[in-house]
């Protein structure tokens, strides 16, 4: 469902989302990132140094966007829904981590790219 009309809930948008992410390789990267900010996260908590404060936004960021720009050559959804991308983020990850992601995508559907 393409629209131009915004979208106005986050059962709306999550299906939006996991369309936005249709090849193997968005997602992969989309996960690089995610650990990489929660590694960034981690680190800051246990050394208390702040510098490991921008490898959260660096790099969660940088790796999706190289994804959405150079790979599925979409816009982020970030860009537009920032909270919602933020959590859809989490949520793609751990689906994929717990084995759950494919019924996700098979309901959104997410006709999958080689």
């Amino acid at each position: 469902m393409q629209t131009n009309q915004p979208i106005e809930s986050y059962a709306d948008f999550w299906p939006y989302y996991l369309r936005e992410h249709s090849r193997p390789q968005t997602r992969a990267i989309h996960y690089t990132g995610t650990l990489v900010a929660l590694a960034s996260l981690m680190a800051l908590f246990l050394t208390g140094n702040g510098w490991f404060g921008l490898g959260a936004p660096i790099g969660g960021y940088g790796f999706a966007w190289f994804g959405h720009f150079f790979i599925e050559k979409n816009r982020p959804a970030t860009f537009t829904y920032p909270l919602w991308s933020l959590f859809s983020d989490f949520r793609m990850a751990w689906a994929w981590a717990t084995g759950r992601l494919g019924p996700e995508l098979v309901r959104a559907g997410v006709r999958e790219h080689r």
